[in-house]
C-alpha cells in the first residue's frame, strides 16, 4: 500500500526537477526545512515589477516526494505571482487534509501526489517546496520595498 504514492510519474517527477541550480544574484531567497524527515528546500527568485517570477533557482535535498512536488512547481513557476503560489498551496493543503480537489490549472499535476494524503507524516515534504518558494517572492518583495522607502 505504501508504494502506490511511489508510482511512475512521482518517480519521474522527482528525477527530472527543472531550475535545479541556484541563482548567482536573485532578488530574494529562501530556505525551509522539514523537522519531520530533515528535507531541505533552498529557492532562489528573480521577479519582474509585476511581482511576476522570471528566474528559479532551487536546491532542492528532499524525499522523492517533496522532490516531485518541488518538481511540479519549478515546471510551472515562470510568471507567477505570489498569490498564485499561495492558491496552489493552499489548494495542496486542501487535497492533503481535507480530501478536497487536487489543485487545477498549471500545477495539475500536483495530482500524482494525492495517495500521500493517506501519510500525515509526508505532508510537511509535499508541503516543504511551497513554503520555500513563497517566503523566497516575500524575501524579494520585502527587499524592493525596502529599497523603494530608501529612495528620496
Amino acid at each position: 500500500m505504501f508504494s502506490e504514492i511511489y508510482h511512475n510519474r512521482v518517480l519521474e517527477l522527482a528525477a527530472d526537477i527543472p531550475h535545479a541550480e541556484r541563482l548567482p544574484d536573485p532578488d530574494g531567497s529562501a530556505q525551509k526545512v522539514s523537522r519531520i524527515c530533515g528535507s531541505v528546500i533552498t529557492a532562489d527568485v528573480m521577479l519582474d515589477a509585476e511581482g511576476r517570477v522570471t528566474d528559479l533557482g532551487l536546491d532542492p535535498r528532499a524525499c522523492v516526494l517533496g522532490q516531485a512536488s518541488v518538481s511540479v512547481l519549478a515546471r510551472n513557476a515562470i510568471g507567477k505571482t505570489l498569490q498564485d503560489f499561495i492558491q496552489a498551496r493552499d489548494a495542496m493543503r486542501a487535497m492533503l487534509k481535507e480530501g478536497a480537489y487536487p489543485p487545477r490549472g498549471d500545477f495539475w499535476e500536483l495530482r500524482h501526489l494525492e495517495g500521500v494524503r493517506d501519510y500525515a507524516q509526508r505532508h510537511t515534504s509535499v508541503l516543504l517546496g511551497f513554503d520555500a518558494i513563497i517566503a523566497a517572492i516575500e524575501d524579494a518583495l520585502e527587499k524592493r520595498n525596502q529599497a523603494a522607502g530608501c529612495v528620496g
